[in-house]
């Protein structure tokens, strides 16, 4: 059986791993959270000297900051929900352009206990991430209750950043 603690285990080594991936290409990092209303951010910042590679958040629990911070489309969000793919493109490509970031992470989702429907139920995340190459979007869905869903939310988007920084060996974005 895991506990909460092993699962949060992980964490530390990711954020060394994005550090040292982000590093060797002189890349910067920001990132823009629903559901972890900033969990991703201090789990960043959690590492000494992450102001050499982390730009900073937007927390954007509301809709209209959605739209007003990080440029989420207003028909977008009537269309597809403030709880979709659509929606974690935008807030990721969104945060990339506004932050001046080289990579940027993305997060919405339903963390519980409530606000979960038969079609999008608690437990269910989109997380983002936006390169100068592109945009990558996963829907995830995450047993357990809230801090397990945001706990979970918060490593998967650490493995998609570090995946997404690793697999573009060798590109520097344009500045």
């Amino acid at each position: 059986m895991t506990t909460k603690r092993d699962k949060t285990a992980d964490v530390p080594r990711l954020v060394r791993d994005l550090a040292h991936a982000l590093a060797e290409r002189s890349w910067k990092i920001a990132v823009a959270e629903s559901c972890t209303g900033g969990s991703l951010g201090a789990a960043i910042t959690d590492m000494p000297g992450s102001s050499a590679f982390f730009l900073g958040g937007v927390v954007a629990y509301e809709s209209r900051l959605k739209t007003s911070l990080l440029g989420v489309s207003p028909q977008a969000l009537a269309k597809h929900g403030a709880v979709s793919l659509e929606v974690a493109v935008q807030m990721a490509d969104g945060c990339r352009a506004r932050l001046g970031a080289d990579l940027s992470v993305s997060i919405t989702g339903i963390a519980g206990p409530g606000g979960g429907t038969a079609s999008k139920p608690v437990g269910l995340v989109f997380i983002a991430v936006s390169t100068a190459r592109g945009t990558q979007a996963e829907e995830c869905r995450f047993p357990g209750d809230r801090a397990d869903v945001r706990q979970r939310s918060v490593e998967t988007a650490l493995r998609l950043a570090l995946a997404a920084a690793q697999n573009l060996e060798g590109v520097n974005p344009p500045r």
